[in-house]
């Protein structure tokens, strides 16, 4: 486990100096500590899986290719390297209302990651720079752009309506129910994540509003089409084992291409359970749409069903 303490999405590689009051060393960090696990036990290994959640699944997208180089640098060609993004895998989409870049949550995505790339000097891997002109390297630290360069494979954990993605799109789910607008852009935003899923080949994307999943203790509880992630992680490991054999088809009966198809927030009945941010009071799906502003009669006018019928589905979770 390595903490995270470097604030550059493990890219940097600046250090301090007279010019910059600040070290960002992420990527280089990264390196040390590789070639240091090499004398722990590493140099025997077959698998390297790198994973990391938020600021670090960006972090293995970025890195693990360069992981992979390094060890063959080494001589250490015999060790796979893999890599497995939690909650790292944003959007550049258009932020619901746009501020001025003051901070960092304040800031569009875009313009936090080309300041900052600047700042740490941050490093890109090479296919993917190749991709875009010079000065457009940001563009590397949004998965959909990064992941069809990438030789590693990668697994991708998702949550369809990512808290932090919504922070800094600036819908700001506070004890006001959430207007009209805002339940329109929540709900995109979770078709575009799922297009942009579309060609990942493995990937675990509950449609709940949440941030993170392998760090909690409900990760193992989670399920998607009746799938949890130890099973979708565990298919994963056996298609890239039987693919390196004799390179045959998907795994019968073992999916890891999850992906879900409801269009708003817990509408998967296996969501975390959510809090009221002010009471701390646990809410079920129901209390939570009613929250989030959900229109009960309307949402059922557009599916053509009856609104008891809807609310029968939506507490049963189908």
């Amino acid at each position: 486990f390595i903490p995270y303490c470097s604030s550059d999405v493990w890219s940097g590689a600046s250090s301090k100096s007279e010019k910059n009051e600040y070290a960002f060393m992420g990527a280089l960090i990264i390196q040390e500590v590789i070639k240091e696990l090499v004398g722990k036990g590493l140099s025997t290994a077959k698998v390297l899986l790198l994973a990391g959640s938020s600021a670090g699944g960006t972090g293995v997208l970025l890195n693990v290719d360069r992981v992979a180089e390094q060890l063959e640098e080494m001589g250490y060609q015999g060790i796979q390297v893999r890599g497995l993004a939690d909650s790292g895998w944003f959007l550049d989409n258009k932020q619901y209302r746009r501020t001025d870049c003051i901070d960092t949550i304040t800031c569009a995505p875009t313009e936090a990651i080309r300041r900052g790339i600047r700042y740490w000097n941050g490093v890109v891997p090479e296919r993917c720079k190749l991709q875009f002109k010079e000065g457009e390297e940001w563009n590397c630290f949004f998965g959909y752009k990064i992941y069809p360069t990438l030789r590693c494979p990668v697994f991708v954990v998702q949550w369809l309506f990512d808290e932090a993605q919504l922070t800094v799109d600036n819908v700001h789910l506070t004890g006001q129910p959430v207007q009209e607008g805002q339940w329109l852009y929540i709900q995109n935003l979770g078709r575009e994540l799922r297009n942009t899923l579309k060609d990942v080949t493995a990937s675990f994307a509950p449609a709940c509003l949440s941030h993170e999943i392998i760090t909690r203790n409900h990760w193992t509880d989670i399920q998607v089409k009746g799938t949890s992630l130890p099973r979708a992680l565990h298919c994963w490991d056996r298609s890239l084992h039987e693919s390196n054999k004799n390179g045959k088809a998907p795994l019968k009966g073992c999916p890891i291409h999850l992906i879900d198809s409801c269009p708003w927030p817990h509408c998967n009945p296996s969501c975390p359970t959510i809090r009221d941010q002010f009471t701390g009071q646990e809410m079920n799906v129901i209390q939570f749409l009613m929250h989030m502003g959900f229109d009960v009669q309307k949402m059922a006018q557009q599916q053509g069903l009856e609104p008891s019928k809807l609310l029968g589905m939506l507490s049963s979770g189908n």
